[in-house]
Formats: structure tokens, sequence, C-alpha cells
């Protein structure tokens, strides 16, 4: 499989017109957007994906249903679609997709990453069994799902409880309110 070539951002998100090698933008730190796409379902229940082993930050944690790179000259909604495909063998289409906002993570890691992502968040409704879901291997381990009231309780004790990944409190509650405001209306 080739490298994703990727757009660099400013600062501020917006394009610079060039583009680099997903290993550069993370050696390098540029500013990049990021598909993220989190599946509910209709009585509350929110898919996990548990990272793989393999994975280079937080593996075998538990995050985001679905989350890949845009590459370059895509739109946010196309590699939803995309990544959606890849890491869970799901076909949805954009009219699945429900955008609730960007969400910035800046953040360096102790093994050289520099990760300076412009998180594009969506919220869909998961409308197969679990069962259906396949996950990509050295992207996704398992997956589950899990009660609002589980999550909550998870996120609360993430500071001792390597469950998720810890530095995502803030934006795993922006997720939570906008998946427990549209499942209760």
């Amino acid at each position: 499989m080739n490298e994703e070539i990727i757009d660099i951002l400013t600062k501020d998100g917006k394009r610079t017109g060039k583009t680099a090698l997903k290993s550069e933008i993370h050696s390098k730190g540029h500013y990049h957007k990021t598909a993220h796409i989190w599946f509910y379902t209709k009585d509350g229940k929110i898919l996990l994906s548990q990272r793989a082993a393999s994975k280079l930050i937080y593996p075998l944690l538990w995050d985001v249903s679905v989350a890949g790179h845009v590459d370059a000259g895509e739109t946010v909604e196309q590699a939803a679609i995309r990544e959606t495909k890849e890491e869970i063998s799901l076909d949805i289409s954009e009219k699945d997709l429900q955008k609730v906002g960007v969400f910035e993570c800046f953040q360096s890691y102790p093994n050289g990453i520099v990760d300076n992502e412009f998180h594009h968040i969506f919220i869909a409704e998961l409308k197969v069994p679990l069962e259906n879901l396949k996950p990509q291997p050295g992207e996704v381990e398992a997956f589950q799902l899990v009660t609002i009231n589980t999550f909550k309780s998870l996120l609360i004790n993430s500071d001792t409880l390597p469950y998720f990944v810890a530095s995502n409190r803030d934006y795993y509650k922006k997720v939570l309110k906008e998946i427990t405001m549209t499942t209760s209306s």
C-alpha cells in the first residue's frame, strides 16, 4: 500500500496548497485534517473501536468508531466514507453523516510523532448488527457497543483506568453530548 499524500494546512486550518507524505506530516508536525465518525444506535449505544496492537500511538485502547487522514484533494465527507469502508467494511453515504464540529488536537509523543490535527467530527446511526462489521488489520483490533451511561463512567475513570486515550477527554465529552442529544430527541 502506498503512503498517503496529505494536504498541509496553516495553524488556522486553511489550505497552504502544499502536500506531504503522511510520515513527513507527522515527523515535521504539519497541520492537517482527519475525519472522525462516531456511530451510535437508536437505543443509545456508541460503537467503540479498539486500536490495533501494532499502532504506534495508544495501541489496544478504545477510541472513535472510525478515524483517518483526509487525503490530498479529498473532502472530509469523502474521507469519512472511504475510511468507514476501509476500517469497518461498512458502506455509507454522505447523507448518513451529521457533522458536529471540528476539534483541534495538537499533541507530540515520545516516539517523535507530532499530531497537529483538525478532527472533523461526524456522527452517524449504525444500522447494521455489530457482527456485520469487519476490522481492518493493522488499524482495528475489535469493536464493542457501549451504552451512553457506560461511556460516561469510563470517561470519568479514564485517568485511573487505561481504557480510552486519556488526553482526548474534552473531545470525548463533546461527542458524548452530541450523541446524547441525537438519541434523546
